[in-house]
């Protein structure tokens, strides 16, 4: 089965990343692979490397092909 991944995260309340602090969150995709997904991980994470409360995190999930039978 294909997988997506997206890449989610934002500003945490503290450094324990918990809680995201309301408004912040972020999700990006859905990218039909982990290389696509991983590139703009890279690019959030670069661009927020001085907060130390903000983190992003690359997921996946399996995509279920159906397939629907006629009588």
């Amino acid at each position: 089965m294909p997988k997506q991944f997206w890449v989610i995260g934002g500003e945490y309340q503290c450094v324990e990343f918990q809680e995201v602090v309301p408004g912040t969150a972020r999700v990006f995709g859905p990218f039909e692979n982990y290389d696509e997904a991983n590139q703009v991980w890279r690019e959030r994470s670069l661009a927020s490397r001085s907060s130390a409360t903000t983190r992003y995190s690359i997921v996946s999930n399996v995509v279920r092909q159906t397939t629907q039978y006629l009588a």
